[in-house]
């Protein structure tokens, strides 16, 4: 069943789901801010690198369509900087999803990405009716680590050589928070200033495993 895709807003900040027409700029953003972005980006083994942006939205939108999938393309002032993506979408026993993000250098540092996150996990946690939403991370990515933290997500554990990001393997962070946890929505708890402390730390172990 094809998830409808809402478009949400908070203050300057609003989530819209992704279009063919996006494209282009969406490939101006990704081309503009290489070097923010590349260390983090997803990669397939033995592939290149590719910014084929049409059939990545086209790909995106089929997700959609097959209620797999949410895509959103993140606006600050109406100006598009960045891709939000709901994947995994599952219903029944498990009623879970993982949820991906990028944003323009330029925003960082603007709440956008927090703000983003949390109405996107709202919407899957109130209206979808999912369970339970996850967010993995690169160990090295401080800049992600700083918006689970900022909005709660609890630490779940280390996965070894989890994803594949930026040509190899990489170890991930596991965060996740669900329905029990953010009764009243993660975007009022994180706004109320109610956001428990310490949930999203990291045990030292997981860190010496690393050799970090």
């Amino acid at each position: 069943m094809a998830a409808i895709i809402p478009t949400l807003t908070e203050g300057r900040v609003s989530i819209r789901g992704i279009k063919p027409r996006d494209a282009k700029k969406l490939e101006e953003e990704l081309m503009r801010n290489r070097s923010w972005l590349r260390q983090w980006e997803a990669t397939a083994p033995q592939t290149f690198v590719s910014f084929d942006t049409k059939a990545g939205i086209k790909n995106l939108i089929a997700h959609a369509k097959a209620g797999s999938g949410l895509p959103f393309a993140i606006e600050y002032d109406g100006e598009l900087i960045g891709q939000l993506n709901v994947s995994g979408i599952v219903y029944g026993s498990l009623s879970s999803a993982q949820l991906g993000y990028w944003v323009a250098e330029r925003v960082a540092g603007k709440g956008v990405t927090p703000t983003a996150v949390a109405l996107a996990t709202d919407y899957c946690l109130q209206n979808l009716g999912l369970h339970r939403m996850e967010i993995c991370i690169r160990p090295e990515n401080a800049a992600s680590l700083r918006i689970v933290e900022k909005l709660g997500f609890r630490y779940e554990g280390l996965r070894r050589r989890y994803i594949h990001i930026n040509g190899d393997w990489r170890d991930h962070f596991a965060y996740a928070l669900t329905q029990e946890e953010v009764p009243a929505g993660v975007l009022s708890r994180w706004q109320s200033g109610h956001v428990p402390a310490d949930v999203s730390m990291v045990p030292a172990a997981d860190y010496d495993a690393l050799g970090l």
